[in-house]
């Protein structure tokens, strides 16, 4: 391991209680002693990646998802147990050829039979999709460490704990829309790069707060889901769809069927988040999803919006919010079509909408 300090590489030897032997300073993370191989170094070298080299912040959420997704897509079914069970079961094959000793090749057939049994499993994606470290314990261990040692979060990364979602003052201009975003991590991230404010967009966090603020909304504001694609999300749409009739309810969020077929999409799954078999019936009736659709989101299977690339997200929902506030206010709808409000180098070939994660 690179000491973060003095950039020496260190032995396992040199590092005990994660004090570098040759500067002597404490180091946060240590890659043989977390499920998700962490070091300091590569902690601040993807942060600085998904802040754009700190043009933008982003959360700790955020932050959990790009440092599992290589874990996310090998799988960690059994880990350490194939190797352990083949090298064990190949010497006491050897053992039990060489000495005489054949009552060895039963435990050894054993253990070259479980090692087969784990290495298939893995091949079927036993394991795969499910976090080593989940977001909570990303945060209760990662970053409880981090700040122990630093005294602050990884450069560019707020905190997305409490409540994120910013409340509106009595006296603040009515908004152009209102943007329902469940997951605190992605509120946090656009509270704290600016997009309510800049666009003068409502940030909520599910459907009660939208009624509070349906009689300060134009009479066709939109309502903006922000969610995941996974089952809760899909539910979240259709319920506020259901409670707003004749108000326009766009889906921003992640676009199940498009992100599905992106080779750089990693989704995951969380074995105690399945959804109950009411919610799998409640979308099935809808009728817009297939048998295999519907079959992946029962696993509980997910694409999070934690997982698209913080720019291309910001960016997307930028010319959304932007695309929103023309439809709304007819005065910088008619700038716009004179060219007064068109923003310069807006051409398509920005980030397809859907994200790519």
């Amino acid at each position: 391991m690179i000491c973060p300090h003095c950039e020496r590489n260190l032995l396992r030897k040199e590092r005990t209680g994660n004090i570098c032997s040759h500067c002597k300073r404490r180091y946060a993370l240590d890659p043989k002693t977390n499920s998700l191989r962490l070091s300091d170094l590569r902690v601040r070298r993807i942060a600085t990646g998904l802040t754009d080299g700190g043009r933008i912040r982003i959360t700790p959420g955020q932050l959990w998802y790009a440092l599992s997704r290589k874990r996310l897509r090998e799988g960690g079914f059994a880990p350490g147990c194939a190797r352990g069970a083949l090298l064990g079961g190949a010497f006491l094959g050897f053992w039990g050829i060489f000495a005489g000793l054949s009552f060895m090749l039963y435990p050894s057939g054993a253990l070259l039979a479980t090692a087969l049994g784990i290495h298939l499993a893995r091949l079927l994606g036993a394991g795969r999709g499910i976090p080593p470290m989940t977001r909570a314990a990303f945060r209760s261990e990662a970053l409880a460490e981090w700040l122990r040692v630093y005294g602050q979060m990884p450069p560019g990364v707020v905190d997305d704990s409490g409540h994120p979602w910013p409340g509106r003052p009595a006296d603040a201009p009515a908004p152009n829309a209102v943007l329902v975003c469940p997951d605190p991590s992605i509120a946090a991230f656009l509270t704290a790069d600016g997009l309510p404010d800049r666009h003068g967009i409502a940030l909520v966090q599910g459907p009660e707060q939208v009624t509070a603020l349906l009689p300060a909304l134009p009479p066709h504001g939109p309502v903006l889901v922000l969610h995941d694609a996974d089952v809760p999300g899909e539910l979240l749409l259709r319920q506020l769809r259901a409670n707003l009739p004749g108000r326009p309810v766009a889906d921003a969020g992640v676009a199940l069927r498009t992100v599905r077929g992106l080779p750089k999409a990693v989704p995951y799954r969380d074995p105690a988040r399945k959804p109950t078999a009411q919610d799998m019936r409640r979308l099935t009736d809808l009728g817009a999803f297939t048998p295999e659709e519907l079959k992946w989101l029962a696993k509980g299977w997910r694409f999070p919006l934690v997982g698209i690339p913080p720019v291309r997200l910001l960016t997307v929902l930028d010319r959304l919010a932007e695309q929103t506030a023309l439809g709304v206010d007819a005065e910088r709808r008619h700038a716009a079509d004179v060219g007064f409000m068109t923003w310069p180098g807006a051409a398509a070939d920005g980030p397809d909408p859907a994200g790519g994660p």
